[in-house]
Protein backbone atom coordinates (compact mmCIF):
# COMPACT_ATOMS: atom_id res chain seq x y z
CA UNK A 1 0.00 0.00 0.00
CA UNK A 2 1.06 3.57 -0.68
CA UNK A 3 0.13 6.71 1.19
CA UNK A 4 -3.57 7.68 1.15
CA UNK A 5 -4.26 10.98 -0.55
CA UNK A 6 -7.93 11.45 0.35
CA UNK A 7 -10.33 10.34 3.07
CA UNK A 8 -13.42 9.90 0.94
CA UNK A 9 -14.46 9.69 -2.71
CA UNK A 10 -18.02 10.13 -3.94
CA UNK A 11 -18.46 8.51 -7.35
CA UNK A 12 -21.77 9.41 -9.02
CA UNK A 13 -22.82 7.58 -12.18
CA UNK A 14 -25.41 9.43 -14.27
CA UNK A 15 -26.85 6.29 -15.85
CA UNK A 16 -26.68 6.47 -19.68
CA UNK A 17 -25.42 10.07 -19.96
CA UNK A 18 -23.08 9.45 -22.88
CA UNK A 19 -21.19 12.18 -24.72
CA UNK A 20 -20.57 10.99 -28.26
CA UNK A 21 -20.24 7.85 -30.34
CA UNK A 22 -17.21 5.63 -29.88
CA UNK A 23 -15.15 4.72 -32.97
CA UNK A 24 -16.81 1.29 -33.08
CA UNK A 25 -20.36 2.62 -32.52
CA UNK A 26 -21.45 1.56 -36.02
CA UNK A 27 -20.70 -2.06 -35.11
CA UNK A 28 -23.37 -1.74 -32.42
CA UNK A 29 -25.88 0.08 -34.63
CA UNK A 30 -25.21 3.38 -32.84
CA UNK A 31 -23.63 5.62 -35.47
CA UNK A 32 -24.60 9.24 -34.77
CA UNK A 33 -25.48 8.68 -31.12
CA UNK A 34 -24.52 11.48 -28.73
CA UNK A 35 -26.84 11.47 -25.75
CA UNK A 36 -25.87 14.81 -24.18
CA UNK A 37 -25.36 16.82 -27.36
CA UNK A 38 -28.47 15.48 -29.08
CA UNK A 39 -30.64 16.08 -26.00
CA UNK A 40 -29.29 19.63 -25.78
CA UNK A 41 -30.10 20.21 -29.44
CA UNK A 42 -33.57 18.70 -29.11
CA UNK A 43 -34.55 21.13 -26.34
CA UNK A 44 -32.72 24.14 -27.84
CA UNK A 45 -30.15 24.19 -25.08
CA UNK A 46 -29.59 22.68 -21.64
CA UNK A 47 -29.59 24.79 -18.47
CA UNK A 48 -26.75 23.22 -16.47
CA UNK A 49 -24.91 26.13 -14.80
CA UNK A 50 -23.32 24.07 -12.02
CA UNK A 51 -22.04 21.30 -14.29
CA UNK A 52 -20.80 24.06 -16.59
CA UNK A 53 -18.82 25.56 -13.71
CA UNK A 54 -17.16 22.19 -13.20
CA UNK A 55 -16.14 22.06 -16.86
CA UNK A 56 -18.79 20.04 -18.72
CA UNK A 57 -18.74 22.49 -21.63
CA UNK A 58 -15.04 21.80 -22.21
CA UNK A 59 -15.58 18.08 -22.88
CA UNK A 60 -17.80 18.44 -25.95
CA UNK A 61 -19.79 21.28 -27.54
CA UNK A 62 -23.23 21.30 -25.89
CA UNK A 63 -25.94 23.78 -26.76
CA UNK A 64 -26.59 25.96 -23.71
CA UNK A 65 -23.47 24.78 -21.85
CA UNK A 66 -20.62 27.19 -22.49
CA UNK A 67 -16.97 26.47 -21.65
CA UNK A 68 -15.95 28.38 -18.52
CA UNK A 69 -12.75 30.42 -18.24
CA UNK A 70 -11.66 28.74 -15.01
CA UNK A 71 -13.48 25.41 -14.57
CA UNK A 72 -13.55 24.13 -11.01
CA UNK A 73 -12.97 20.48 -11.92
CA UNK A 74 -10.59 18.42 -13.98
CA UNK A 75 -12.47 17.21 -17.05
CA UNK A 76 -12.29 14.72 -19.89
CA UNK A 77 -14.09 11.75 -21.39
CA UNK A 78 -13.57 8.01 -21.32
CA UNK A 79 -13.89 5.26 -23.90
CA UNK A 80 -15.25 1.84 -23.01
CA UNK A 81 -12.67 -0.84 -23.57
CA UNK A 82 -14.93 -3.79 -22.72
CA UNK A 83 -17.12 -5.35 -25.36
CA UNK A 84 -20.71 -4.25 -24.79
CA UNK A 85 -22.80 -1.23 -23.89
CA UNK A 86 -24.88 -2.35 -20.94
CA UNK A 87 -25.11 -1.28 -17.31
CA UNK A 88 -23.19 -4.21 -15.86
CA UNK A 89 -20.32 -3.95 -18.34
CA UNK A 90 -19.99 -0.19 -17.81
CA UNK A 91 -20.06 -0.28 -14.02
CA UNK A 92 -17.74 -3.27 -13.86
CA UNK A 93 -15.21 -1.44 -16.02
CA UNK A 94 -15.43 1.58 -13.70
CA UNK A 95 -14.44 -0.87 -10.96
CA UNK A 96 -11.48 -2.18 -12.94
CA UNK A 97 -13.01 -5.22 -14.65
CA UNK A 98 -12.49 -5.50 -18.43
CA UNK A 99 -14.77 -7.89 -20.34
CA UNK A 100 -13.11 -9.23 -23.47
CA UNK A 101 -16.29 -11.11 -24.42
CA UNK A 102 -19.74 -9.49 -24.10
CA UNK A 103 -22.58 -11.08 -22.19
CA UNK A 104 -24.89 -13.08 -24.45
CA UNK A 105 -27.99 -11.37 -25.83
CA UNK A 106 -31.22 -12.82 -27.21
CA UNK A 107 -32.61 -10.64 -30.03
CA UNK A 108 -35.08 -13.41 -31.01
CA UNK A 109 -36.16 -14.18 -27.45
CA UNK A 110 -34.95 -17.07 -25.32
CA UNK A 111 -34.69 -20.63 -26.71
CA UNK A 112 -37.65 -22.95 -26.20
CA UNK A 113 -35.62 -25.29 -24.01
CA UNK A 114 -34.84 -22.44 -21.62
CA UNK A 115 -38.45 -21.27 -21.42
CA UNK A 116 -39.78 -24.82 -21.01
CA UNK A 117 -37.35 -25.50 -18.18
CA UNK A 118 -38.16 -22.17 -16.52
CA UNK A 119 -41.92 -22.77 -16.70
CA UNK A 120 -41.47 -26.23 -15.24
CA UNK A 121 -39.33 -24.90 -12.37
CA UNK A 122 -41.71 -22.07 -11.39
CA UNK A 123 -44.95 -23.99 -11.98
CA UNK A 124 -46.41 -21.31 -14.28
CA UNK A 125 -46.59 -20.62 -17.99
CA UNK A 126 -45.09 -17.33 -19.15
CA UNK A 127 -46.21 -14.57 -21.51
CA UNK A 128 -44.06 -12.66 -23.96
CA UNK A 129 -40.52 -13.96 -24.49
CA UNK A 130 -39.80 -11.11 -26.89
CA UNK A 131 -37.54 -8.08 -27.18
CA UNK A 132 -39.62 -5.18 -25.91
CA UNK A 133 -39.80 -1.93 -24.03
CA UNK A 134 -40.75 -2.62 -20.42
CA UNK A 135 -43.58 -0.11 -20.32
CA UNK A 136 -44.88 -1.19 -23.71
CA UNK A 137 -45.03 -4.89 -22.94
CA UNK A 138 -46.80 -4.24 -19.63
CA UNK A 139 -49.48 -2.29 -21.48
CA UNK A 140 -49.77 -5.03 -24.11
CA UNK A 141 -49.81 -8.06 -21.83
CA UNK A 142 -50.66 -6.65 -18.39
CA UNK A 143 -54.38 -7.53 -18.50
CA UNK A 144 -53.69 -11.04 -19.78
CA UNK A 145 -51.14 -11.44 -17.00
CA UNK A 146 -53.71 -10.36 -14.42
CA UNK A 147 -56.29 -12.77 -15.87
CA UNK A 148 -53.94 -15.76 -16.02
CA UNK A 149 -51.28 -15.22 -13.37
CA UNK A 150 -48.58 -15.88 -15.98
CA UNK A 151 -45.49 -13.69 -15.51
CA UNK A 152 -44.29 -11.59 -18.44
CA UNK A 153 -40.79 -12.43 -19.69
CA UNK A 154 -38.96 -10.09 -22.04
CA UNK A 155 -35.48 -8.97 -22.98
CA UNK A 156 -33.75 -6.12 -24.83
CA UNK A 157 -30.57 -5.41 -26.76
CA UNK A 158 -28.82 -5.87 -23.41
CA UNK A 159 -28.02 -9.18 -21.78
CA UNK A 160 -31.11 -9.31 -19.56
CA UNK A 161 -33.89 -11.73 -18.63
CA UNK A 162 -36.66 -9.49 -17.29
CA UNK A 163 -39.73 -10.72 -15.44
CA UNK A 164 -42.67 -8.36 -15.00
CA UNK A 165 -45.56 -9.09 -12.66
CA UNK A 166 -48.36 -7.13 -10.98
CA UNK A 167 -47.75 -6.95 -7.25
CA UNK A 168 -51.37 -7.97 -6.54
CA UNK A 169 -51.09 -11.03 -8.81
CA UNK A 170 -47.61 -12.30 -8.02
CA UNK A 171 -46.47 -10.92 -4.64
CA UNK A 172 -42.97 -9.50 -4.46
CA UNK A 173 -41.61 -12.42 -2.45
CA UNK A 174 -42.80 -14.85 -5.11
CA UNK A 175 -41.53 -12.66 -7.97
CA UNK A 176 -38.12 -12.51 -6.34
CA UNK A 177 -38.16 -16.29 -5.86
CA UNK A 178 -38.81 -16.98 -9.53
CA UNK A 179 -36.12 -14.47 -10.48
CA UNK A 180 -33.67 -16.40 -8.30
CA UNK A 181 -34.66 -19.57 -10.16
CA UNK A 182 -33.99 -17.85 -13.48
CA UNK A 183 -30.63 -16.61 -12.21
CA UNK A 184 -29.62 -20.16 -11.26
CA UNK A 185 -30.65 -21.44 -14.68
CA UNK A 186 -29.09 -18.75 -16.85
CA UNK A 187 -25.48 -19.76 -16.50
CA UNK A 188 -22.88 -21.44 -18.66
CA UNK A 189 -23.85 -21.31 -22.32
CA UNK A 190 -26.88 -19.12 -21.55
CA UNK A 191 -25.31 -16.81 -18.99
CA UNK A 192 -26.94 -13.37 -19.04
CA UNK A 193 -25.65 -10.26 -17.32
CA UNK A 194 -28.76 -9.66 -15.24
CA UNK A 195 -32.09 -11.16 -14.31
CA UNK A 196 -34.40 -8.28 -13.38
CA UNK A 197 -37.62 -8.32 -11.35
CA UNK A 198 -39.98 -5.69 -12.81
CA UNK A 199 -43.00 -5.36 -10.49
CA UNK A 200 -45.85 -3.05 -11.43
CA UNK A 201 -49.20 -1.89 -10.08
CA UNK A 202 -52.37 -0.25 -11.35
CA UNK A 203 -55.15 -1.16 -13.75
CA UNK A 204 -55.17 -1.81 -17.49
CA UNK A 205 -54.47 1.46 -19.26
CA UNK A 206 -52.72 2.95 -16.24
CA UNK A 207 -50.07 0.45 -15.17
CA UNK A 208 -47.02 1.84 -13.36
CA UNK A 209 -43.74 0.14 -12.54
CA UNK A 210 -42.76 0.40 -8.87
CA UNK A 211 -39.51 1.07 -7.04
CA UNK A 212 -39.39 -2.60 -5.95
CA UNK A 213 -37.29 -3.58 -8.95
CA UNK A 214 -34.48 -5.96 -8.06
CA UNK A 215 -31.52 -6.98 -10.23
CA UNK A 216 -29.83 -10.36 -9.97
CA UNK A 217 -26.42 -9.87 -11.55
CA UNK A 218 -23.63 -12.27 -12.29
CA UNK A 219 -21.10 -11.92 -9.46
CA UNK A 220 -18.15 -9.87 -10.72
CA UNK A 221 -14.63 -11.27 -11.01
CA UNK A 222 -12.35 -10.57 -8.09
CA UNK A 223 -10.20 -8.81 -7.22
CA UNK A 224 -11.66 -5.48 -8.31
CA UNK A 225 -11.39 -2.04 -6.74
CA UNK A 226 -14.36 -2.69 -4.43
CA UNK A 227 -12.97 -5.90 -2.98
CA UNK A 228 -9.48 -4.41 -2.75
CA UNK A 229 -10.79 -1.43 -0.78
CA UNK A 230 -12.75 -3.72 1.53
CA UNK A 231 -9.71 -5.89 2.19
CA UNK A 232 -7.80 -2.71 3.09
CA UNK A 233 -10.45 -1.83 5.67
CA UNK A 234 -11.93 0.99 3.58
CA UNK A 235 -15.72 1.16 3.61
CA UNK A 236 -17.59 0.91 0.30
CA UNK A 237 -21.14 2.31 0.16
CA UNK A 238 -23.58 1.65 -2.67
CA UNK A 239 -26.48 3.97 -3.52
CA UNK A 240 -29.30 2.81 -5.78
CA UNK A 241 -28.70 -0.28 -7.89
CA UNK A 242 -24.95 -0.48 -7.27
CA UNK A 243 -25.40 -3.40 -4.84
CA UNK A 244 -27.43 -5.31 -7.43
CA UNK A 245 -25.00 -4.61 -10.29
CA UNK A 246 -22.16 -6.14 -8.29
CA UNK A 247 -24.32 -8.85 -6.68
CA UNK A 248 -23.25 -7.41 -3.33
CA UNK A 249 -19.59 -8.30 -3.94
CA UNK A 250 -17.30 -5.69 -2.42
CA UNK A 251 -20.14 -3.55 -1.02
CA UNK A 252 -19.95 -2.84 2.74
CA UNK A 253 -23.21 -0.91 3.05
CA UNK A 254 -26.08 -0.22 0.68
CA UNK A 255 -29.21 1.85 0.43
CA UNK A 256 -31.98 1.62 -2.17
CA UNK A 257 -33.50 4.61 -3.90
CA UNK A 258 -36.89 5.49 -5.37
CA UNK A 259 -35.75 7.92 -8.05
CA UNK A 260 -32.92 10.26 -8.99
CA UNK A 261 -33.65 12.88 -6.36
CA UNK A 262 -33.94 10.21 -3.69
CA UNK A 263 -30.58 8.97 -4.94
CA UNK A 264 -29.12 12.43 -4.37
CA UNK A 265 -30.69 12.51 -0.89
CA UNK A 266 -29.23 9.12 -0.01
CA UNK A 267 -25.81 10.07 -1.35
CA UNK A 268 -25.79 13.19 0.80
CA UNK A 269 -26.93 11.11 3.79
CA UNK A 270 -23.91 8.83 3.40
CA UNK A 271 -21.71 11.92 3.06
CA UNK A 272 -23.08 13.32 6.33
CA UNK A 273 -23.03 10.03 8.22
CA UNK A 274 -19.56 8.73 7.27
CA UNK A 275 -16.14 10.32 7.39
CA UNK A 276 -14.23 8.12 4.97
CA UNK A 277 -14.54 5.52 2.27
CA UNK A 278 -16.04 5.21 -1.20
CA UNK A 279 -19.63 6.30 -1.89
CA UNK A 280 -20.67 4.75 -5.23
CA UNK A 281 -24.04 6.04 -6.48
CA UNK A 282 -26.16 5.31 -9.54
CA UNK A 283 -28.89 7.70 -10.71
CA UNK A 284 -30.95 5.50 -12.99
CA UNK A 285 -33.83 7.59 -14.34
CA UNK A 286 -31.98 9.14 -17.28
CA UNK A 287 -31.81 5.62 -18.66
CA UNK A 288 -34.97 3.97 -17.39
CA UNK A 289 -37.50 6.78 -17.77
CA UNK A 290 -36.16 8.88 -20.62
CA UNK A 291 -33.46 7.20 -22.70
CA UNK A 292 -35.31 3.93 -23.29
CA UNK A 293 -38.56 5.82 -23.88
CA UNK A 294 -37.08 8.25 -26.42
CA UNK A 295 -38.03 11.28 -24.32
CA UNK A 296 -35.38 13.99 -24.81
CA UNK A 297 -37.45 16.64 -23.01
CA UNK A 298 -37.76 14.43 -19.93
CA UNK A 299 -34.08 13.59 -20.18
CA UNK A 300 -33.23 17.31 -20.20
CA UNK A 301 -35.46 18.00 -17.18
CA UNK A 302 -33.76 15.19 -15.25
CA UNK A 303 -30.31 16.56 -16.06
CA UNK A 304 -31.34 20.04 -14.96
CA UNK A 305 -32.84 18.65 -11.74
CA UNK A 306 -29.50 17.03 -10.88
CA UNK A 307 -27.67 20.23 -11.72
CA UNK A 308 -29.83 22.13 -9.23
CA UNK A 309 -28.89 19.63 -6.50
CA UNK A 310 -25.18 19.64 -7.31
CA UNK A 311 -24.37 22.56 -4.92
CA UNK A 312 -25.81 20.51 -2.03
CA UNK A 313 -23.50 17.62 -2.90
CA UNK A 314 -20.52 19.94 -3.14
CA UNK A 315 -21.36 21.60 0.18
CA UNK A 316 -21.49 18.20 1.90
CA UNK A 317 -17.95 17.33 0.80
CA UNK A 318 -15.10 17.00 3.26
CA UNK A 319 -11.91 19.02 2.77
CA UNK A 320 -10.14 15.74 1.94
CA UNK A 321 -12.80 14.44 -0.45
CA UNK A 322 -13.01 14.02 -4.22
CA UNK A 323 -16.21 13.98 -6.26
CA UNK A 324 -16.21 12.05 -9.55
CA UNK A 325 -19.16 12.41 -11.94
CA UNK A 326 -19.35 10.08 -14.92
CA UNK A 327 -21.64 7.60 -16.73
CA UNK A 328 -21.73 3.93 -17.75
CA UNK A 329 -22.86 4.06 -21.42
CA UNK A 330 -25.21 6.13 -23.57
CA UNK A 331 -28.94 5.89 -24.32
CA UNK A 332 -29.64 8.59 -26.88
CA UNK A 333 -33.38 9.39 -26.74
CA UNK A 334 -33.30 11.22 -30.08
CA UNK A 335 -32.48 8.18 -32.24
CA UNK A 336 -34.96 5.60 -33.52
CA UNK A 337 -33.45 2.99 -31.19
CA UNK A 338 -34.73 2.60 -27.64
CA UNK A 339 -31.61 0.70 -26.59
CA UNK A 340 -28.33 1.75 -25.01
CA UNK A 341 -25.76 3.41 -27.26
CA UNK A 342 -22.02 2.78 -27.53
CA UNK A 343 -20.60 6.15 -26.41
CA UNK A 344 -17.85 7.95 -24.59
CA UNK A 345 -18.81 9.04 -21.07
CA UNK A 346 -18.01 12.38 -19.42
CA UNK A 347 -15.50 12.63 -16.61
CA UNK A 348 -15.54 15.44 -14.03
CA UNK A 349 -13.26 15.32 -10.97
CA UNK A 350 -13.70 17.96 -8.27
CA UNK A 351 -12.61 18.69 -4.70
CA UNK A 352 -10.10 20.60 -2.61
CA UNK A 353 -7.35 18.04 -3.34
CA UNK A 354 -7.92 18.50 -7.12
CA UNK A 355 -6.47 21.10 -9.45
CA UNK A 356 -9.34 22.62 -11.42
CA UNK A 357 -9.11 23.21 -15.15
CA UNK A 358 -6.93 20.19 -15.94
CA UNK A 359 -7.85 18.61 -19.26
CA UNK A 360 -7.70 14.86 -18.74
CA UNK A 361 -8.25 14.27 -22.44
CA UNK A 362 -9.74 11.09 -23.84
CA UNK A 363 -9.08 8.15 -21.54
CA UNK A 364 -8.79 4.75 -23.16
CA UNK A 365 -10.84 2.91 -20.52
CA UNK A 366 -13.44 3.48 -17.82
CA UNK A 367 -11.05 1.51 -15.61
CA UNK A 368 -8.95 4.67 -15.23
CA UNK A 369 -11.52 5.55 -12.54
CA UNK A 370 -10.69 2.35 -10.65
CA UNK A 371 -6.96 3.00 -11.01
CA UNK A 372 -7.46 6.52 -9.67
CA UNK A 373 -9.54 5.27 -6.73
CA UNK A 374 -6.69 2.90 -5.90
CA UNK A 375 -4.28 5.82 -6.06
CA UNK A 376 -6.48 8.07 -3.93
CA UNK A 377 -6.85 5.41 -1.23
CA UNK A 378 -3.32 4.05 -1.36
CA UNK A 379 -4.11 0.51 -2.54
CA UNK A 380 -2.80 -1.49 -5.48
CA UNK A 381 -4.72 -2.25 -8.68
CA UNK A 382 -3.15 -3.36 -11.96
CA UNK A 383 -5.98 -2.30 -14.31
CA UNK A 384 -6.31 1.18 -15.81
CA UNK A 385 -4.19 4.32 -15.76
CA UNK A 386 -4.60 6.67 -12.80
CA UNK A 387 -5.25 10.33 -13.54
CA UNK A 388 -4.37 11.29 -9.96
CA UNK A 389 -0.80 12.45 -10.76
CA UNK A 390 -2.25 14.91 -13.29
CA UNK A 391 -4.76 16.54 -10.96
CA UNK A 392 -3.60 16.28 -7.37
CA UNK A 393 -2.68 19.42 -5.48
CA UNK A 394 0.64 18.94 -3.66
CA UNK A 395 1.07 15.24 -4.56
CA UNK A 396 2.91 13.30 -1.86
CA UNK A 397 4.22 10.51 -4.06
Amino acid sequence: MTERKVRRVSLIVLDSVGIGELPDAADYGDKGSNTLANVAKAVQGLNLPNLAKLGLGHIHPLQGVEPMTNPLAAYGKMAERSMGKDTTTGHWELAGIILEKPFRTYPQGFPKEIIDKFENRIGRKILGNVVASGTQIIEELGKQHMDTGCPIVYTSADSVFQIAAHEDVIPLEELYRICEIARQMLDGEHKVGRVIARPFVGKPGSFQRTANRHDYAVPPPVPNILTILQEAGIKTMGVGKIYDIFAGVGISDTIKTKDNMDGVDKTIKFMKDTQEGLIFANLVEYDSLYGHRNDPAGYARALEAFDRRLPEIMEAMLPEEVLIITADHGCDPTTTSTDHSREYVPLLVYGEPVKGGVNLGTRTSFSDVAASLADFFGVNLKTGISFVPEILNNPKD
